[in-house]
């Protein structure tokens, strides 16, 4: 029989032992938000386990899937591909500042609840993925600070409500894969999604419904895109006319073109043309546009006394906006290379839409003819590279909790870029500099998406291996091509970081060596002296089991055969303490055979990079922000 869940009973316990915001409480002093949660819990059931005396500490951390404002009001609720069923309470209503609901990929039952159209603050409702069925509730339109909807494949009827069209904010909007009807109102939303619902998009449908409409599109009440009617005779003569005016048309178009071109040209902004004509307030969803003067004097001119890292992507710097927020921008390198700025601003918006609380989220951009930048958070703990070797009055500031904690919070990242982002994202530089620490020093992965930025011209097989010599996958450094699995490689490589309190490609440059942390890794685990890798500033202050069962999963991870290694769901859940005795055991009991394209290549890590003619840069591609 399922257990309910308890990560709501973990809020519960942890807003009653500390001091709960007076806002939140009634004048009986009952907390709202909390019987909120409570009613929460009781309608959805999920299949999670937990053991130890305190449950809500050591219940896989689902509590923390709950996100909290300073003055400890619900923000965000989390829940994604977590095997959750039953139905949504209508008490989420009195969850009044909740900003990120996300519950797709689960089985939660019955209809969408009106409810909630009450959180005003709302900006992300994602639904996506369950078994939701009735109408959509008219109070959508209540949403007025909505940005991102979606609630595709689930069982929806009805029709789209035509309140919807009031939300005036809306970036994206998902209803594909249901089984709606009626007429469609017109959004605001860049982007629309209606496909697979057969009653407007059937097959005697006249209906325009590809899969993306990339601007808003006018709809009919009986679901047909808005035109005027014709009879065979003006429709055959059109044809005809457009036949033998082609030509001239598109010699016409092309001159069009041109001189818009050489107009956009004349137009665009440079270093020291005057920035204040420019306008700050063209936006991309919830992405703001920064004028290159705002940014300029924000980084004191880029003075390097404000760099905060610099590598393979460009410098970042430390910056002081205005309104007094701290912030850190990433002046790419290479502006040529990025294409226009439609392509520029397409693949910028693409990494706005993964939000994670283990991802570091892009605030906004700046794109001169010159210049590509993007804005981040500053991160005020630096990054994991940084902090690993430093000390607090003779103790490592990341001990052993905190560096599990850690690789944790990466591998939950890595999994929604890989599993839950659409479209997904390889990351191909996973490293402890690109793995970001806030103020509680949780692990937040940064530049993603950068890769493809830059390499937008080529499909999966890149001009350029990017990454850092150590951590790059055998197959990726052979032959250009990524995917998912050259992630779980470098996964693997920051587990041993995070084990042994060492840069892979620092590792063993005493004894002239290059590359050698795996080997070295995998000869200490078949001699039993697991003890001998660990951070000596630890002074054998872990966990043993852990310790083992960090091992196994980098072992796991950092297999030569990327189809041998397992996707980033199973780490986590292996890391989790779940199917790591049976995988280790598998992995044990079958021969790898070699990869093709991999033949006559050493399977010794620190030979292979040894024997391979790429020349990769091995740079720190971002510090701390």
């Amino acid at each position: 029989m399922e257990k309910k869940r308890l990560w709501v009973f973990g809020v519960f316990c942890l807003l009653t032992l500390m001091n709960v915001s007076y806002a939140t409480l009634s004048p009986s002093g009952v907390n709202y938000e909390v019987v909120a949660l409570m009613a929460i819990k009781e309608r959805s059931k999920g299949p999670k386990k937990c053991y130890g005396q305190l449950g809500f500490i050591f219940c896989g951390s689902f509590w923390r899937m709950v996100t909290c404002t300073p003055d400890r009001s619900v923000s965000a609720l989390g829940l994604p591909s977590q095997n959750l069923s039953g139905t949504l309470s209508s008490a989420i209503g009195n969850l009044s500042n909740l900003q990120s609901v996300t519950l797709q990929n689960n089985a939660i039952v019955g209809p969408i609840t009106a409810a909630i159209g009450k959180l005003q603050k709302l900006q992300t409702l994602d639904l996506s993925g369950n078994v939701f069925s009735g109408q959509l509730p008219s109070s959508l339109g209540d949403l007025k600070n909505l940005n991102f909807l979606r609630l595709n494949n689930n069982s929806l009827t009805g029709t789209v409500p035509e309140s919807l069209s009031e939300v005036g904010g809306l970036t994206l909007v998902d209803v594909s894969y249901n089984n709606l009807s009626g007429p469609l109102p017109k959004l605001s939303a860049r982007t629309f999604r209606i496909i697979g619902n057969p009653l407007l998009c059937g097959q005697n449908s006249a209906n325009n419904c590809s899969n993306i409409y990339p601007e808003p599109l006018s709809f009919a009440p009986d679901g047909f895109t808005d035109q005027p009617s014709s009879s065979d005779k003006t429709h055959h003569l059109a044809v005809a006319l457009g036949t033998s005016l082609g030509a001239a048309f598109l010699v016409i178009l092309v001159v069009v073109l041109l001189i818009w071109w050489r107009y956009r040209k004349n137009q665009q902004i440079f270093f020291d043309v005057n920035a204040d004509q420019y306008d700050p307030e063209v936006c991309l969803g919830h992405l703001r546009r920064y004028t290159f003067k705002e940014l300029r004097a924000a980084t004191d001119h880029f003075n390097a006394k404000n760099i905060l890292g610099m590598g393979g992507y460009g410098i970042v710097y430390k910056g002081l906006l205005n309104d007094g927020t701290t912030v850190a921008v990433k002046k790419l390198k290479d502006s040529n290379t990025f294409g226009g700025e439609i392509q520029f601003q397409t693949e910028v918006e693409t990494i706005s839409l993964a939000v994670h609380r283990n991802l570091l989220r892009l605030w906004g951009f700046c794109s001169t003819e010159n210049e590509r930048l993007l804005v981040y958070p500053y991160m005020v703990n630096g990054s994991v590279a940084s902090r690993l070797k430093e000390q607090i009055q003779g103790r490592p500031v990341l001990d052993w909790m905190r560096r599990k904690s850690i690789a944790l919070g990466t591998a939950r990242g890595l999994l929604y870029l890989h599993e839950q982002c659409d479209p997904k994202i390889i990351h191909r530089d996973v490293k402890a500099a690109n793995i970001l620490l806030d103020e509680d020093f949780e692990a937040v992965v940064g530049d993603f998406g950068l890769a493809k930025l830059l390499d937008h011209r080529d499909s999966h097989v890149t001009t350029a291996v990017r990454g850092t010599v150590g951590h790059i996958a055998p197959e990726y450094l052979s032959t250009g091509q990524s995917s998912e699995k050259t992630d779980v490689f470098g996964f693997g490589i920051l587990l041993l970081e995070l084990i042994t309190g060492q840069k892979a490609l620092d590792f063993g440059r005493a004894a002239n060596q290059k590359g050698v942390m795996l080997d070295w890794v995998k000869k200490l685990h078949q001699e039993g002296k697991l003890n001998l890798m660990v951070d000596k500033a630890l002074k054998n202050d872990f966990d043993r089991v852990e310790l083992q069962e960090m091992v196994q999963v980098a072992l796991l991870c950092t297999q030569f055969n990327p189809s041998y290694r397992p996707k980033m769901s199973e780490v986590l859940r292996m890391l989790e303490g779940e199917g790591l005795v049976e995988r280790w055991e598998a992995s044990q009991s079958v021969e790898t055979p070699r990869f093709r394209g991999l033949e006559g290549i050493p399977q010794r890590y620190s030979d292979y990079i040894e024997e391979s003619s790429l020349v990769v840069e091995a740079m720190e591609l971002s510090g701390p922000r």
